[in-house]
């Protein structure tokens, strides 16, 4: 799961790979990425599919009662996915977004935004974080052109991540949210 900021668009690409354990994989066309909060907000997820269900609904439902307040809604998820028994047992992380900020969301407590406009989670993350960084510095590429071709690069290097890759956008100049 790859999250990219440039220009005040947020792209977010998630491969399709689904593993059990280090050697299955159950499926390979799996949807990580998913627009909320009347398209306005991007979040995707890296670990356990039904751990990563329920912290979206525990997210959009803080991000609601926060009326559409990201940081907010973060901050308050991972304070809660540390103090509640429910949530405290789930293994996910998230990535959250707009057109204006990017969030990794952990359960140990870690609400981050990155400094340079991209983030990644999961077992290709650090690959396909190396190749944005790089993307960014080197080429004009727009954000969902540097998170598709930085997450194919990670399907090349990571088992864990194949190329089924799906690659959500919003714009600043969107005005009905999300496009695939």
């Amino acid at each position: 799961m790859l999250g990219v900021l440039r220009d005040g668009v947020l792209a977010m690409a998630g491969d399709g790979q689904v593993t059990q354990g280090g050697a299955t994989v159950l499926k390979h066309g799996a949807h990580k990425v998913r627009a909320i909060h009347h398209g306005r907000v991007l979040a995707g997820f890296a670990g356990g599919v039904a751990d990563a269900f329920a912290l979206f609904e525990a997210f959009e439902e803080r991000l609601a009662s926060r009326h559409g307040d990201l940081e907010r809604a973060a901050v308050e998820l991972a304070r809660d996915w540390r103090s509640d028994r429910r949530l405290r047992r789930l293994e996910a992380m998230l990535l959250v977004g707009d057109t204006r900020q990017l969030l990794l969301v952990a359960g140990t407590g870690e609400v981050v935004s990155p400094d340079d406009g991209v983030l990644a989670i999961g077992s290709g993350g650090p690959y396909a974080l190396s190749a944005a960084r790089a993307l960014l510095r080197h080429t004009d590429m727009a954000a969902p052109e540097v998170a598709r071709a930085a997450l194919q690069v990670a399907s090349e290097v990571c088992v864990f991540t194949n190329d089924r890759i799906d690659v959500l956008t919003l714009s600043e100049a969107d005005e009905g949210g999300a496009r695939g």
